[in-house]
């Protein structure tokens, strides 16, 4: 019976550890994709495989529905979607990449470097406002300092809090902003964003010099 019992914990004890790299490993085959899809692919093909990244990750957060690395993916998949697929078609899908975003805010806030604040911040400046849809500056604003705040030399919260300072009007903030998400640390594990991202910055960077001039 005491071999039983020490059997049964020492195989509890591994359950956790077990389903988390399980976790990992799926994250890992979202994450690549998303990357292949986001920025080595162009129009409908772009369009057509962030979809099914965006599904690969709903079944992924379907299984662990109280992790929020899979929430977290889960809205980063549907709101890019939405991004491309644009239009008012697109609003029912940031809409549920916010709602799953706020749930994964409920229950690590922190996690990926703070990239649940990071896209809700873009998913708030980039939709539409009131009566349209539910855009609000101010609050886009506040979840963008919250992820500089986690992570303040990040490649994403920097881009995205300059692309949104540009948007703003505020072209000296944003040049400084920008210039300092291009002095963030290279990712070794993701050569394909961190180069696509990187390009973004630098076409950002080049309209808000040229509003300063």
């Amino acid at each position: 019976m005491k071999y039983l019992l020490s059997l049964l914990i020492a195989l509890a004890l591994t359950l956790p550890a077990f389903a988390d790299t399980t976790l990992d490993h799926e994250i890992l085959k979202i994450r690549q994709a998303w990357d292949h899809a986001n920025y080595e692919l162009q129009g409908d093909a772009r369009e057509k495989a962030l979809e099914a990244v965006a599904k690969q990750a709903e079944a992924v957060a379907k299984k662990w529905p109280n992790k929020a690395e899979a929430l977290a993916w889960e809205g980063i998949a549907l709101g890019t979607w939405a991004g491309a697929k644009g239009g008012l078609g697109a609003l029912s899908l940031a809409k549920q990449a916010r709602d799953v975003l706020l749930r994964a805010e409920q229950i690590d806030p922190n996690v990926f470097g703070g990239s649940v604040y990071t896209t809700l911040g873009s998913l708030y400046y980039r939709v539409p406002g009131w009566p349209i849809g539910f855009g609000d500056d101010d609050k886009a604003r506040d979840y963008f300092q919250r992820a500089l705040r986690v992570n303040p030399n990040g490649l994403d919260p920097n881009y995205f809090y300059g692309d949104f300072l540009l948007e703003q009007g505020k072209y000296d903030q944003a040049v400084k902003v920008l210039k300092h998400a291009l002095e963030a640390p290279a990712r070794p594990d993701r050569p394909i964003a961190d180069k696509g991202r990187r390009k973004q910055v630098q076409a950002a960077l080049k309209k808000a010099l040229e509003h300063n001039s």
